[in-house]
């Protein structure tokens, strides 16, 4: 784990040069270079979840008639780089049916999908404290993302973060007229209203730190950890969601492709979880008592919830009812079902027996891996992301965190981290033009992973430190052998 740790600080360190670099080049250009033009604005919001193409077409007049038949053509408008009003009958109803759908199947991943998923795998004394965990989170981003955590994500700014004026939703307005009614729309979701693409961001931010308490299970103080997810979330998620999804952010103008959240999510949450593994240190009786999963009908359950879930997370991310969408959701269902066979096979030869709790880890790594490539491959990317993704989470979830001796309860980051990072990776390899609009490049793509991972794990080590030292993270160790269902919140399973 030294090793381990050392490389992160070389890594930051080369890190460092690009973000230098960066920085230069921000203070340098003027303000007005920070608008792309229509080409260019397609293509750094590729890897957003919410790009639309928002160039629109200049209307016929006299003038553009005699430009034409002098073989001139008038240039198109730039695309909108920030919230703009429309009139409601540029709203496309189609859109907006599928994007309100999608915004309650990735809420239905974290409540109760993921709580379930996550309550089944731990010992019957901290099921309630490990669901309430979820459920008091999905509060907590709704609160901070409303103040201050959509602004800072997804309005333009610099290249690490957004600005501020969406504090509190100020200027997201619907006005319904005698007339006529017009209303807000994301720059990144013109034929949606604002108020839905803002939904649909906010159930992503919602799961993302939730994912995270899976690696700290059984330990943390439910204090402690609402103070760090709250700065988590402001210091953390939304500076990489803007990074990575605004099109004015470093790594989206770096073409960094993360169709749904490879990056932004789940490599972001899993090194997130392993720091919190090494700060807190392993369970009282980690490898000497059994900890077996107390009811895996419950995340059977959980995981048949988040695979259904996924289709909003990944077919939603295109932002449209569309052909993009029905291939998003096609590759998600085939990278998913090998995955699941790739975990099971693998542990069906090392271990003897197939098991319930291989096969649903499986299939979430195979909905992990596929979330960044899921808009971009096609048939047999989809396949190779999903087998790989199987074999390899497996292994991490096995032999690495023994290997390095670190105690991921319900291994967060050996699923989403590693997952995140093949499926990232493997976008590079597999993307194709014709399907996504981009070519993949595996030297960008590990550009993303080496930035989330180096960012994330600094940041988030930093802040359990801090934490640490001012109110303290752990429950102590008598509070940890009764359980955490009753010592922290007065309550127990029958």
């Amino acid at each position: 784990m030294r090793n381990f740790l050392m490389s992160l600080m070389v890594a930051a360190a080369l890190t460092g040069a690009n973000v230098g670099t960066a920085l230069a080049q921000d203070a340098s250009a003027p303000a007005a270079a920070s608008a792309p033009a229509p080409d260019a604005a397609a293509s750094t919001s590729a890897s957003a979840p919410a790009s639309a193409n928002t160039a629109m077409a200049s209307s016929a007049d006299a003038a553009s008639a005699a430009a034409a038949a002098s073989g001139a053509s008038d240039a198109a408008p730039a695309a909108p780089t920030e919230p703009f009003m429309v009139d409601s009958s540029k709203i496309s109803s189609g859109d907006t049916a599928w994007m309100l759908t999608s915004v309650a199947l990735v809420l239905f991943m974290t409540i109760p999908g993921l709580a379930l998923f996550y309550a089944g795998m731990v010992r019957k004394k901290n099921v309630l404290a490990t669901a309430m965990q979820s459920f008091a989170i999905c509060c907590l981003i709704t609160i901070l993302w409303t103040v201050v955590g959509y602004s800072i994500a997804f309005t333009p700014g610099g290249s690490f973060i957004g600005g501020f004026s969406r504090v509190f939703l100020h200027g997201m307005a619907y006005i319904k007229g005698d007339k006529a009614t017009t209303l807000s729309v994301s720059h990144l979701a013109s034929t949606i209203p604002e108020s839905v693409y803002f939904a649909f961001q906010l159930t992503f931010a919602i799961i993302t730190p939730a994912l995270i308490t899976g690696a700290f299970a059984d330990r943390m103080k439910f204090s402690a950890m609402l103070v760090f997810m709250t700065l988590w979330s402001l210091l953390v998620y939304s500076p990489v969601a803007h990074m990575v999804w605004e099109p004015t952010g470093w790594l989206a103008t770096a073409g960094v492709l993360d169709f749904a959240g490879g990056t932004v999510v789940h490599i972001n949450a899993g090194i997130a979880g392993l720091m919190c593994c090494l700060v807190l240190g392993k369970r009282v009786g980690y490898g000497r008592e059994v900890m077996a999963p107390h009811n895996l009908v419950l995340s059977l359950i959980g995981a048949s919830m988040l695979w259904v879930g996924w289709f909003g997370f990944n077919a939603g991310s295109a932002v449209a009812a569309d052909g993009r969408a029905g291939f998003a959701m096609l590759t998600t269902q085939i990278a998913t079902a090998f995955a699941a066979f790739g975990w099971m096979f693998a542990e069906w030869i090392t271990k003897g027996k197939p098991s319930v709790l291989g096969i649903i880890s499986g299939a979430v790594a195979g909905l992990v891996a596929v979330t960044p490539a899921s808009g971009f491959v096609g048939v047999t990317g989809a396949i190779v992301i999903g087998i790989v993704a199987g074999v390899v989470c497996f292994w991490s979830a096995t032999w690495l965190k023994h290997k390095f001796n670190y105690d991921d309860s319900l291994d967060a980051f050996g699923v989403h981290g590693v997952g995140g990072i093949i499926g990232a990776l493997l976008t590079g390899v597999f993307a194709v033009k014709d399907i996504g609009g981009f070519d993949g490049s595996v030297l960008v793509q590990a550009k993303g992973v080496l930035v989330t991972l180096v960012y994330s794990g600094v940041v988030s080590f930093v802040l359990l430190k801090v934490i640490d030292m001012t109110m303290g993270l752990r429950v102590t160790e008598e509070q940890e052998r009764e359980g955490l269902d009753v010592t922290l919140h007065g309550e127990h399973v029958e």
